[in-house]
């Protein structure tokens, strides 16, 4: 994971925990907030850990069994080994499958948890963080005022507060800190609402985004 990269989406969780009142939040604050956040983003991964051990646990047992039942092993002599024997693709089977998937996702996600709280001790993660808070804290009613203008049929109070949080993180750099391709910052942006966000968030987000480059950049 590149600095830049865990920096806006340690940004992102850091604006997760923000109140409204910006300004009485120094850094120290924030710095405890992300360590707080996480924090509980490790211990959820732990958990989800924890779901894809049982799902396998499951799964293996459930083959066990049904390998053991099947009729060609139960006319074989009782010390001889199991043969293998194929699996009809029930639906339970199916389900099983899906669940592992899904906790293989989960588990994905887990790694990158690792890989985000190691990389906010760094200087330049943790600066980056700090850039785009304060850009952020400075410049939020002209930010948010960006994202109203630009979010046309949308009433920004009804928004999505994650997908809200991630054009705040894009717009900051895109308007006012300017030292990133606007393609990464886009990008990484529509990266975040696809692993935060629900399904439409991304092209949402795009739209708007595109909208703040040809106007302001």
């Amino acid at each position: 994971m590149q600095a830049r990269r865990a920096s806006r989406e340690l940004a992102l969780i850091l604006f997760s925990q923000l109140g409204k009142d910006l300004h009485k939040y120094n850094s120290t604050d924030f710095k405890d907030i992300v360590l707080n956040s996480v924090r509980t983003l490790i211990g959820n991964s732990q958990d989800e850990l924890q779901v894809v051990t049982s799902e396998l646990t499951e799964i293996k047992a459930f083959i066990e069994e049904y390998e053991n039942n099947h009729k060609d092993n139960l006319e074989r002599p009782i010390d001889a080994v199991n043969i293998p024997v194929k699996i009809p693709m029930t639906d339970d089977m199916m389900n099983k499958i899906d669940t592992l998937l899904s906790s293989a996702e989960k588990t994905i996600s887990a790694l990158d948890v690792a890989e985000l709280s190691i990389l906010s001790d760094r200087n330049e993660v943790k600066r980056y963080v700090e850039q785009i808070f304060k850009v952020y804290k400075d410049h939020n009613e002209e930010i948010d005022e960006i994202i109203k203008n630009n979010a046309i049929g949308w009433d920004i109070n009804r928004l999505f507060k994650i997908d809200k949080d991630i054009l705040r993180i894009a717009i900051a750099e895109l308007v006012y800190i300017k030292d990133a391709p606007v393609k990464v910052v886009i990008d990484e942006a529509l990266e975040l609402a696809k692993k935060y966000s629900t399904d439409d968030s991304p092209s949402f987000i795009n739209g708007i985004l595109a909208k703040v480059v040809e106007s302001y950049v």
